[in-house]
Order: C-alpha cells, then structure tokens, then sequence
C-alpha cells in the first residue's frame, strides 16, 4: 500500500510540474494560485521536477548524459544520472563514480589552492605576481599599477581575453609544460587593474602556475594532495588524459551526426589546466561543497575533522571582494554571486565544447546544486535546468508592474542608447571581432524604458534598471565626465559590457563589409569589360589600373575564404584551419598594392596627358582601398595576429 501510493504522489506532482511547463506559467504562478512552496527536501518532489525538465530536452536535443545532485544540510537528498556513460556499450550514468567535465567550475579548486598558500604565509594576495613567475613576466603595461592575485580573484585584473586554437584541444600531442603554454600566451594589459571586470582564463591559469612554484609540486599534484585527497574525492582529477583508473569512468564525449551518436576526442585543456582541466563526480563535488558549507571543515569516512581552509579564510574566500556597483552585489574570492529570484547562490558554471555544468551553493540554506550534462543538447538542459530549479523551489513574491521611470529619465535616456560589446575580448589578436558578434543593443523607447536586447527594463534607482517583468537588475556604469561607458548584469558579476563607438558596432562591420565587396567587384567587372581601352591607356595608367585589380581580387578573396575556412572548421576552439591563415595573406598584398596604386597616382596627377575620368576614378579606389586596409588593421586582420 505504502509504494501504491508512494507512486501515485509521483505521479500526481510529475503531472503538476509537466502541465506548469507545458502551458509556460508565468514565474512564480504557484503562488498566485495559492500553492505551497514545494518541498526541496523531498526527494521525490525533487526527481519529478527534475525528470519532467531533463529527459524531453535530453531526447530532443541529443544530449547522451547528464547529472543532477541536490545536498542540503550536509545530506545528499537526490542524486541521479542521466543517459549514458558509453553509448556503445550501453552503459548508464552512475551519479557517483561517473566522470564528467565541470570545465571553469575547476577554477573553484585553484582559488582554493591560493588561498591555502595565503595562509600558510607563501602568497600575499597585494603584491606584484611578477615576484612569484619564475620564467616569464608580465609587461609593466601601467606603471605602479601591478597585477596582484586580488585582482586575478576577482577577474579585474585588465587582461584580453582569448581562445580560438589553443585553450581547449583534442590532440595530447600538442600538451606543452603548464610554464611554457602561459609564457606563449601572455595576454596584453588592456585595462589597468581594478577598473574593469574582464574574466579571464590565462589569470586563473597563472595563479595555479604560482601555486605550484610557491609549493613546490606540479599544480595538478598539489590539487590532488591538497584537495582532493583531503576530501576523500576520489573520482576527480586535473590529470589530462585521465588516469588508467579513472578512464573506464569517464562519460565519453559524443556528437550528432545522420541520425545517432558520433564519438569525438577527449578535450585537452591541460595548457591552461587551472582555469578548467578537472574531470569529477557528482559526489565529489557534494564532498567539496560539504567543506566549504561547513566553514572550511570536512568530516571525512574515518569521523575525523579535516581543514580544507580556516573558518576566517572560507568566510572571507566566500565575501564580496569586488563589485562595479553595490546595488547589483560582485565577485567573491573567485567564487560567483548568482541572485536568482527566490535565493541568492555562490558558486561557478562551466563549460567544455562538449559539457555544460552549475555549482550552485546557498550559505543560507546550506544547500548544493551541481548538474553537468554533455553533447550538442547540453546546454539547453543546462539552461532550462538553472532557471526553472531556483525559480520552482525558492519562488519570490510577486513582483508588481513598474508604470514609471524615476524623474529626469527622460532627459538622459539618449545617454544609453548605443551598442555595448563585452571587454571580455581579444583586442590584439583577429579573434577580437567576436567581440561584435556578442554585442548588445541598448534602445530608448517611447514609455521612458530601455530596450535592452529584446527585453524592456525601467529605471528604478538612478542608473540602475529592472525588467518592466522580472527581476534581474542592471547596472549602468559611467565615466568621471559623467557619460555612460558600460554596464553589468548581476547575474553575471564577471562580464561586464562597454560602449563602443559606431565604427566597432556590428552592424557598421558588415555594412562596411558588404559595401566594399560591391566596390570591388565593380573594378574587377569594369577591367574585364573595358579590357580592350585599358591597352591603349600608358604604362603608368596599366599600371594602376592592374594594382587595382590586384586590391579588388585580395580583399574579396580574404573575405570569401575567411568566410569559408569559418563555416567549414571542425571547430574553432580546438584548432585554426589552414584556409583562415591562408586568407591573411591577402589583405598583406592589398596593403602592398595599394602603396603602389598611391605612387603611381601621384604621377598620373603631375600627368597633363591622363584623363581626369581616370585620375579620379583611380583615386577613389585609393581612398576606398587605404579605408579598407585601416579597417582591417583595426580588427586585427592585417597580419597574422593569432596564436599558433
């Protein structure tokens, strides 16, 4: 009797969650119709809520495995798996030996690390890093502003950003010494520390560098002495590729392709291994969590106490160490503020190319959330999985309708408008142009709101937003002349937006792309139709109407191979195909015709014998072309600006 009913409660809550889904109530309806909170302790509550959210998205999304682990109050209440490990062995996730790829969650273990060595009086988290980097050093780009581990912890550091080709692998034959990858890879100073929030992976890699140089062992010998055995995680490793004894377990990485599952590489992030090369269990991460809940403190298999870290240095590790504005909170000591509706959490996602995974930790409720899942579908279970759990389970009140801006808002709403691209960019290297591809429009509207992307958000305190709907603030931030330069989600205290001038927008990009290809697709058409005039012009006038030529057949074909060694790449993040390289040669020997062209015309001006027709026509292709080339050397495409 008791599992007949056992079942129908099952039933009867999968039933609710599935039909709230289905038919898209609005956040928090439970409430308006009256409905309790569910119960977050209830593992059966817990399961048809994850069931009803993770297997029709799995199934339709092509997601082969995934994880799902819930701990509250030091007690695992639910913890399931999801798919399969092996696809073609057919064997099934086991919640707590199967490996899976937290990617940046692994940053999590390396600000650990520092922060061990902080206590133990080998770091000081105030001083200029260069002191402790043995093989390299990073450039005084702003004299008396060095780059301290405060500003690494708090991703402030004033670093570009970068990863196409090198940061994630999937050939070990390009693994090179952790040292040795990062003095490859400096990234410029952009910014000078402390002014803007840029994450950064290279930051965090170099803080494990500096772990392992202060202690004395490998960063990945450290990690496993220092953390994962203390913490009897034994099932995680930073180790790439995976130990003999930890292999058999690993969900294998799978793409989709005609219909079924195609087995890819494992990724290689072993380069810049402390920013995300860990592999671990769910029940690894529920021991980690367990230490950082318990003030520090870990009770290990044997009943014994352990000190993962001081209870005044987790306490501190777990403050606000950073924030752009105190009204949207900011970065702990490496650890993530996420203020979801119902329940402020602190943690770090993650993601691979192939998994996509949350560690999500509430101090108040002593609560753990870890998901990971893997393969083409993973993010959207990921994605749905975040918003719909919080929002479920710890609903806010409702929030009511905003009908009015505060005053003066529409005197300065202008001040907004524009488009804002991450500085989490590159800007010396041909990668920067994703930056465009990242980019937010931000529109005044008649009613006195913001059109931020496709969302209308009110002014609620003075450059400070919400949606006309929702709750997720935004926070404007301006410069000392008082004009906006940027703003910050609090959802994501690590990537903060800034305003940029027309000429980087990506919308003048492709304009400017476009209408340039037309350009030069007229000088090849009016060579090939006015071919038989052209031989008797004089040497000079063929001259630069052949080095014309030659800037109209480069510039177009860089585009067109550019465009084609993108959409035809196996996949950016693991290497550059040949024909981007390739395609860079062409804007060189535009840049070298168009020098030519420019002396060549200035002696067809001194010339009384060259028609002005000519002169003109040949020197507007001069300006248009030298325009093009400064274009191109602004976004980094004059050259061979990337790492090899």
């Amino acid at each position: 009797m008791f599992y007949r009913m056992k079942f129908i409660t099952a039933c009867l809550i999968f039933f609710n969650i599935s039909y709230a889904i289905a038919s898209k109530e609005p956040d928090n309806m439970q409430l308006k119709r009256g409905l309790s909170t569910p119960d977050i302790s209830n593992p059966i509550v817990v399961e048809a809520f994850v069931d009803g959210i993770v297997k029709p998205l799995m199934k339709k999304n092509h997601s082969p495995s995934g994880v799902v682990s819930l701990m509250i109050e030091g007690e695992v209440v639910f913890s399931k798996g999801y798919g399969y490990q092996d696809v073609e062995k057919g064997i099934r996730v086991d919640p707590n030996t199967t490996l899976f790829r937290p990617g940046s969650i692994s940053k999590l273990f390396t600000w650990v690390s520092v922060m061990q060595q902080v206590e133990r009086g080998n770091l000081d988290l105030d001083v200029d890093i260069n002191q402790y980097l043995n093989t390299f050093q990073i450039e005084d780009s702003w004299p008396g502003q060095p780059v301290t581990l405060r500003d690494i912890l708090s991703h402030t550091a004033g670093f570009e950003d970068g990863a196409v080709g090198y940061l994630i692998l999937d050939d070990v034959s390009r693994i090179v010494p952790l040292a040795k990858s990062l003095a490859s890879h400096i990234p410029a100073r952009v910014n000078p520390p402390g002014k803007h929030t840029a994450y950064s992976n290279w930051g965090t890699a170099v803080a494990g560098l500096i772990v392992a140089n202060v202690s004395g062992l490998e960063f990945n010998d450290y990690v496993q002495k220092n953390i994962f055995d203390l913490l009897e995680m034994k099932s995680a490793t930073f180790v790439e590729p995976l130990p003999q004894a930890l292999a058999p377990n690993m969900a294998q990485s799978y793409g989709w392709k005609d219909g079924k599952y195609v087995l890819e590489n494992f990724e290689i992030i072993t380069n810049f291994g402390p920013a995300g090369s860990s592999s671990v269990s769910s029940l690894d991460m529920a021991n980690f969590a367990r230490a950082v809940l318990n003030n520090g403190t870990f009770v290990n298999s044997k009943g014994d106490s352990v000190q993962l870290l001081s209870a005044e240095t987790m306490k501190k590790m777990l403050s606000t160490l950073y924030t752009q504005d105190p009204r949207i909170g900011g970065m702990s000591y490496g650890f993530i503020n996420y203020p979801f509706k119902g329940i402020n959490m602190i943690g770090h996602d993650g993601a691979t190319m192939v998994f996509k995974s949350h560690f999500g930790l509430s101090l108040e409720k002593n609560m753990m959330l870890f998901y990971s899942f893997s393969g083409p579908g993973g993010k959207s279970v990921f994605d749905a999985l975040k918003g719909e759990f919080y929002d479920y389970f710890f609903p806010s009140q409702e929030v009511s309708s905003i009908n009015a801006s505060i005053n003066g808002f529409s005197q300065r709403a202008a001040d907004f408008v524009g488009s804002y691209q991450p500085w989490r960019s590159s800007f010396t290297k041909m990668e920067a142009l994703m930056a465009a591809l990242k980019e937010v429009k931000v529109a005044a509207m008649p009613d006195n709101t913001l059109l931020i992307d496709d969302k209308r958000y009110i002014e609620i305190d003075h450059n400070l937003f919400r949606p006309i709907d929702g709750e997720t603030l935004i926070a404007f931030q301006k410069n000392e002349a008082g004009e906006i330069t940027g703003f910050m989600n609090e959802t994501l205290p690590v990537g903060q937006m800034s305003k940029v001038p027309f000429y980087r927008s990506l919308l003048f990009f492709i304009l400017i792309v476009v209408f340039s290809s037309v350009i030069f697709i007229e000088v090849i058409l009016h060579r090939i139709y006015q071919a038989k005039i052209i031989k008797t012009l004089s040497n000079n006038e063929k001259h630069a109407m052949t080095a014309s030529l030659v800037i109209a057949v480069s510039l177009l074909a860089f585009v067109i191979l550019a465009i084609v060694g993108v959409v035809t790449a196996r996949n950016l993040a693991y290497e550059i195909p040949w024909l981007i390289p390739f395609s860079l040669y062409f804007p060189v020997i535009a840049a070298i015709a168009t020098t030519f062209l420019i002396i060549v015309l200035l002696q067809l001006w001194r010339s009384k014998t060259t028609k002005k027709m000519i002169r003109l026509r040949l020197t507007l292709v001069a300006i248009f072309s030298v325009v093009m080339i400064l274009f191109y050397d602004y976004w980094n495409l004059l050259g061979f600006n990337y790492y090899t």
